[in-house]
């Protein structure tokens, strides 16, 4: 089978696409897939240029989201079950990490990790949901963070997550601000559904803030925004802390730009900020993300839809920034 194998930690060129490899064999409690599509994250990107303190079992085939079929009868799952996986294996970690993903044509997962896709879900769909919008549903939903009416400002809008959350924060009733890095990239997120864009190449988002709705106010909850999501960090973070307005609440879910940014804790207690972490997402999460596209309440954002020849093109848009929502690859094109 096909198969998108990483073979050392470096550029993209360390990845590379393997015509031979065997179709895996699953064991007790196990479940072969054939991938029906599987999605890149930034993740990915870390994974190949190798992180700190994580130790990836090379060579390793990347993709953690993956939709299939189920190839053969394994306990309650019969062959034919359209399926979707769950990238945390038990006792393993994630897929297209510690174990292989699904960036090939047949991959072994847990019967503990599957999901049952509904009959009007498609695998493209399903396969866009697990890492970026399970992280937004947890952040925004479980966490219960943002409420209707609320002015919502996301940075870094237009990848996975932040699209997610684009559209999450809408169905809840939320005034969303999205930062985009072009006047194109913020034409597409405003057809997603941002009430308002910020090219942040252009305009500094803290002073828009200040212009749109006042600055933020010590002693009164007048001005800012109520909820910012931040999930770049680096030189992003300190900035953040200004554009909130008092009592509001920062969302962060990741680092992207830069895990050690730098502080200014004078904001967080003169305006009495609520920095919220979150962290990935659970089965519920997933359950829900599955019904509230199969009901038509939101249908996630893909970019493109590449086969597996394609992929390390695919990643390398990612790497760039130069993606709106999901890159979905197909191994059956």
């Amino acid at each position: 089978m096909k198969a998108l194998v990483l073979s050392e930690h470096g550029d993209l060129d360390k990845l590379g696409l393997v015509k031979d490899k065997p179709v895996p064999q699953p064991g007790d409690g196990e479940v072969l897939v054939r991938v029906g599509a599987s999605s890149f994250n930034y993740h990915d990107i870390f994974t190949v240029r190798g992180m700190p303190g994580i130790r990836v079992p090379l060579p390793v085939v990347i993709g953690l989201d993956i939709a299939g079929t189920v190839v053969e009868d394994a306990g309650e799952w019969k062959a034919g079950d359209r399926v979707m996986v769950n990238p945390l294996r038990a006792g393993i970690g994630l897929m297209g990490e510690m174990v292989d993903g699904g960036m090939e044509e047949y991959v072994v997962v847990s019967a503990d990790q599957l999901f049952r896709i509904p009959d009007n879900v498609s695998f493209h769909q399903a396969a866009a949901l697990p890492v970026a919008y399970g992280t937004a549903h947890r952040m925004l939903i479980t966490h219960n963070t943002v409420r209707p009416g609320d002015r919502v400002l996301i940075l870094g809008a237009s990848g996975g997550v932040g699209t997610a959350s684009i559209i999450i924060a809408k169905m809840l009733g939320a005034e969303v601000i999205a930062c985009g890095g072009s006047d194109e990239k913020c034409a597409r997120l405003k057809e997603l559904g941002a009430d308002y864009t910020i090219n942040y190449n252009t305009t500094d988002f803290v002073k828009y803030v200040y212009a749109q709705y006042g600055k933020p106010q010590r002693r009164t909850f007048d001005g800012g925004v109520d909820v910012l999501i931040n999930y770049t960090g680096g030189d992003t973070w300190a900035k953040s802390l200004k554009a909130v307005k008092r009592g509001g609440t920062i969302l962060v879910c990741g680092a992207t730009a830069g895990y050690d940014p730098k502080e200014d804790l004078r904001y967080i207690w003169t305006f009495e900020l609520n920095v919220k972490g979150s962290n990935s997402f659970y089965r519920d999460n997933l359950e829900d993300l599955l019904n509230l596209v199969s009901e038509k309440r939101i249908d996630p954002v893909i970019d493109r839809v590449l086969p597996l020849e394609e992929a390390i093109d695919g990643l390398a848009l990612i790497r760039d920034r130069k993606v709106i929502g999901k890159i979905i690859v197909d191994p059956t094109l």
